[in-house]
């Protein structure tokens, strides 16, 4: 008597035995996310090699019912990525898809597939003398169908925009096991519904992103790059907009650092230096295809009005890579001292002084002894702003007050017309906290579109809704 194959064993009919995951040792880095904080269990992971391969994995565990959890880099800070504890899933794990599929100089377009890193595209455009300005530090490792799936934001938002912006046209696996070939590389295409805007932004729950149409960009002649002491964020805000009515679209990114945040690169990064002076604030601008003797003119005059205390215009390729390097790390340098309680937020540009006072005194209030490392992307409104307590035993307790420390956050970005999520989307980690921000309107049109495309709900289970 014939036994009944079992899932794996179909699965490795389709991919092939060695891309079929069961060990759990093997299976051990598909189920925890980047940060330590989420664990879970799935039955196995299938590593398709293309996209005919996804949508018959995709198809089989239609079939049989089973949760199918899309995985990229797995560089989620959300646990937009990792399974549950149910154990049924199978992790789909696309880092095979790794192939440029074509370039188009002319149209200054780039296709992709999905298990493409960030820094293998960014490198293919400048091979052919093209920018992609998607950027982000954790940008050797992530994947740009992960990218797409959470909408990245990164540095240079400020410029080109988002993911969002970033794109012309997709390849999406369906629940069904059906493909959808929107890979058009189109400025202009007005014959109905943006399809491919339901599933950038959706975490994988509503299909499988397997190829993107991305858009090029000149490669800057130019870069200055500038690390700025001052004495405040409404003097950061009251720079930004200084700069932008110089510069334009010159001026390509515009990072806020608080002295606790470089603290911690210095404190617990081997080869970094404070650039400079001590300041409570530092900005980070950078500056493509403006000249440097009219960047530093203008700095000149920042200093002399007193909106700039001190300052560093990086000398050398090198040099600017340092000063980034400072910016990048933040996440790298808190998580050597343990989980923190993370915020994604975004508030309009105006609103970031506001916030930053608002919020430390009351967290300060409520929580005594709180550190807060607050950096981001002032440019765009959106603040990274991650708390926690330098001792690590009084850290464990203070992570367990994470729902009122949300209320506080949360609750001023509320009463600011803000986002609780500007670039890392909500996964596990802010599902609840969706359902409090979210108007009953917004809730009952997110659910219709998820039942009318995965009517199984098999699609990343238990994110986002």
């Amino acid at each position: 008597m014939t036994s009944t194959p079992s899932l794996s064993e179909r699965l490795a009919r389709i991919v092939g035995a060695r891309n079929v995951l069961t060990d759990p040792d093997e299976i051990a880095p598909f189920v925890t996310d980047w940060r330590g904080r989420y664990r879970g269990v799935a039955q196995c992971v299938a590593r398709p090699g293309h996209t005919a391969e996804v949508a018959a994995v995709v198809g089989l565990c239609a079939e049989a019912g089973v949760p199918i959890v899309p995985q990229g880099g797995n560089t989620s800070l959300c646990g937009a990525s990792t399974p549950n504890m149910v154990g049924q899933a199978v992790v789909l794990s696309l880092g095979r898809l790794n192939r440029v599929r074509a370039l188009d100089p002319d149209n200054n377009t780039i296709t992709v597939e999905a298990g493409c890193t960030l820094a293998a595209v960014q490198e293919a455009a400048r091979a052919a003398g093209r920018l992609f300005p998607l950027a982000l530090a954790s940008e050797g490792s992530c994947q740009i169908g992960g990218n797409l799936s959470t909408n990245a934001g990164g540095v240079q938002v400020l410029r080109y925009g988002n993911c969002r912006e970033l794109t012309l046209g997709l390849e999406v696996v369906l629940p069904s096991g059906e493909i959808w070939n929107g890979l058009r590389g189109l400025r202009k295409d007005n014959t109905g519904y943006d399809l491919k805007q339901m599933f950038i932004g959706a975490e994988g729950t509503l299909g499988v992103i397997t190829a993107a149409v991305l858009k090029l960009f000149p490669l800057p002649r130019l870069q200055t790059t500038c690390w700025l002491n001052v004495d405040s964020p409404a003097t950061a805000v009251a720079l930004l907009n200084a700069a932008k009515a110089t510069f334009d679209a010159r001026l390509t990114a515009f990072e806020l650092v608080s002295d606790v945040a470089l603290g911690l690169v210095l404190k617990n990064l081997p080869g970094m230096s404070r650039p400079g002076e001590v300041s409570p604030w530092y900005v980070l601008a950078e500056f493509s295809d403006a000249e440097p003797a009219a960047v530093e003119a203008w700095l000149s005059e920042r200093l002399e009005a007193g909106e700039v205390t001190d300052g560093v215009v990086a000398a050398s390729e090198s040099q600017a890579r340092r000063l980034w390097a400072l910016r990048e790390n933040i996440s790298e340098a808190q998580k050597i001292e343990g989980i923190s309680i993370k915020h994604d937020i975004a508030v309009p540009v105006s609103a970031i002084p506001a916030f930053l006072a608002q919020a430390d005194a009351a967290l300060a209030a409520a929580f005594p002894g709180i550190r807060v490392v607050a950096f981001g992307h002032v440019g765009d409104g959106n603040l990274h702003y991650n708390l926690s307590q330098a001792d690590a035993q009084e850290n464990t307790a203070f992570i367990a007050s994470q729902p009122q420390v949300n209320r506080i956050v949360h609750d001023l970005v509320n009463a600011l017309d803000g986002s609780i999520s500007a670039e890392h989307g909500i996964g596990q980690l802010k599902r609840e906290e969706l359902q409090r921000y979210k108007s009953p309107v917004e809730l009952a049109l997110m659910r219709a579109l998820k039942q009318a495309i995965d009517p199984q709900g098999l699609m990343n289970p238990g994110k986002i809704i």
